[in-house]
């Protein structure tokens, strides 16, 4: 296949991939350095499968109570839809810039600056609480191996806490720093790590709930998977918050489309691959966890309020024994880890494009020499988290849990308007054929929908000061205050730059072109 662009082009540094690429460019990444297999793990360990289960197992069956199947399947619905748009915009426009590239090419500079900033802030805000999340896992997992009770209370100090937090942080971004070949090597073991404990988990799980030793344990029930079944739609949504979050980061084996062996097509078979991974994973382990738990508020109940943040931690020794135990502990922190690195994937190369299209300064566009990866952007995304968790540690506790309650109104914001992006990108081959018209416009459009009415139901919902650490501002909830708060930060800074960079916001360096001619041969 030859590509033949009639357009007049932009820059001596345009890429030659792609139907719709003939004004992105090249940004010097290291190309074919991850295949699928290294793609989708990099999606998996994003997620972080282990740390989201063990967090939201429990909050999840307070809201649905045994219909938490249900629900996860009801959440992963919009994000496989939203990843259909993702795959076809990728096979169009190969791009490491992904929702804030194509987002520009559909909506123009202004819409994409936002999207742009929504993936931006709202992977800041995850790598600050993954960093939290490994340095509380690493004092406790410290804690059972030496047995001691002074070690793991040493992460209620905050000056251990938040020095411990930042040297996570600074490991992460050095090994991010040295490019997909040392991410990699890292991620396969990691994240082979979670999955294998995670089948140790369930197996054991099924087989003690089925001895009928456990006064707790109950029988697997279809209706389980039924969403209708539950017993109220408040109940439902509020589940189903919590099941889109568990799904969030897939994304990032988008992001290092321009380093990956077959740009076009692999990227996107690598996110379906790690989405069905996910869902696999969560309804296995969420049905062992019910078989053996229960949906009960007392004891091991997975509906305790006194262990809902951290199930894995309780239900460790009785369903692993004390010397397997340990690995689950190991599995979350394992977990933790291995999303705060690859975390940082998407927000540097996100950070990277916006800068090759002067839509941030040039300095962001620097690839390092040696290791082909955006150095400046990593190291100043590490920065960035470092100094945003330190803060807001230190600036109060009920301000950063509401920082990451506010998280799923950003995950809402870009992810929807990806989606709406894919359909309107593609509107003028929507009747060439059934394939194109589900694929490219109607899924994409239905998943778009169905996040945006997250994220109005999300705003509405933080305006209560009960939302989240129950904070203030003025009577309006912290929450509200917060997630608008830095959305409107991002527009403050997109008009600072649209006053150094008048040429993006024109639509001049990355415009809204249809398709390239291509000529097959």
């Amino acid at each position: 296949m030859v590509q033949v662009d009639l357009r007049p082009q932009t820059g001596d540094t345009v890429t030659s991939v792609g139907a719709t690429g003939g004004d992105t460019r090249s940004k010097g990444l290291s190309g074919n350095s991850v295949g699928l297999l290294g793609s989708a793990v990099i999606g998996i360990s994003t997620v972080a499968p282990v740390y989201c289960l063990t967090s939201t197992l429990g909050p999840t069956v307070g809201e649905v109570g045994l219909q938490m199947p249900a629900v996860f399947l009801a959440g992963f619905l919009p994000m496989l839809l939203v990843a259909f748009a993702y795959r076809e915009l990728n096979k169009a426009v190969p791009d490491c810039g992904t929702s804030f590239t194509w987002t520009v090419k559909a909506f123009g500079p202004r819409i994409g600056w936002m999207c742009g900033w929504g993936l931006v802030i709202a992977t800041i805000i995850v790598l600050s609480n993954l960093a939290g999340v490994a340095t509380s896992f690493f004092y406790l997992l410290l804690g059972e191996l030496t047995g001691s009770q002074a070690i793991a209370d040493l992460d209620g100090q905050k000056a251990a806490h938040i020095l411990t937090c930042l040297a996570f942080i600074a490991v992460a971004t050095a090994i991010s720093h040295r490019g997909m070949t040392a991410t990699k090597g890292v991620q396969y073991a990691l994240v082979g790590l979670q999955l294998a404990v995670l089948a140790v988990f369930v197996v054991m799980a099924v087989m003690k709930a089925q001895s009928g030793d456990f006064a707790g344990s109950v029988h697997f029930s279809w209706t389980w998977l039924d969403p209708f079944a539950v017993q109220s739609f408040s109940a439902f949504t509020a589940g189903l918050s919590l099941s889109i979050f568990m799904f969030w980061g897939w994304d990032a084996c988008l992001t290092v489309n321009e380093e990956t062996a077959g740009s076009t097509k692999t990227p996107g078979r690598a996110a379906l691959l790690a989405m069905l991974v996910l869902i696999g994973s969560y309804l296995l382990t969420a049905v062992a966890s019910q078989m053996f738990s229960g949906a009960g508020d007392k004891g091991l109940g997975l509906g305790n309020p006194d262990t809902s943040d951290n199930v894995f931690a309780a239900l460790a020794n009785p369903v692993m024994g004390t010397v397997l135990g340990v690995l689950l502990f190991v599995a979350v922190l394992a977990s933790a880890a291995a999303s705060l690195q690859t975390t940082f994937i998407p927000v540097a190369r996100t950070v990277l494009a916006m800068s090759a299209y002067e839509a941030l300064p040039a300095s962001f566009a620097k690839i390092h020499p040696r290791f082909r990866s955006p150095g400046r952007a990593t190291v100043a995304a590490g920065v960035a988290t470092g100094v945003f968790y330190a803060v807001m540690s230190l600036l109060s506790e009920n301000v950063l849990i509401d920082t990451i309650y506010a998280l799923g109104l950003m995950i809402c914001f870009y992810y929807s308007i990806t989606a709406f992006a894919c359909a309107w990108f593609f509107r003028r081959e929507l009747r060439t054929s059934v394939r194109d018209l589900l694929f490219k416009g109607v899924f994409p459009f239905l998943g778009g929908l169905l996040l945006a009415a997250v994220f109005a139901k999300t705003l509405i919902d933080m305006w209560n000061p009960a939302y989240g650490s129950g904070s203030s501002v003025f009577g309006v909830g912290s929450v509200f205050v917060i997630g608008v708060g830095l959305l409107l930060l991002g527009a403050v800074l997109m008009l600072v730059m649209q006053r150094r960079s008048p040429a993006f916001f024109r639509g001049e360096v990355l415009t809204r072109a249809t398709p390239a001619l291509v000529v097959e041969e």
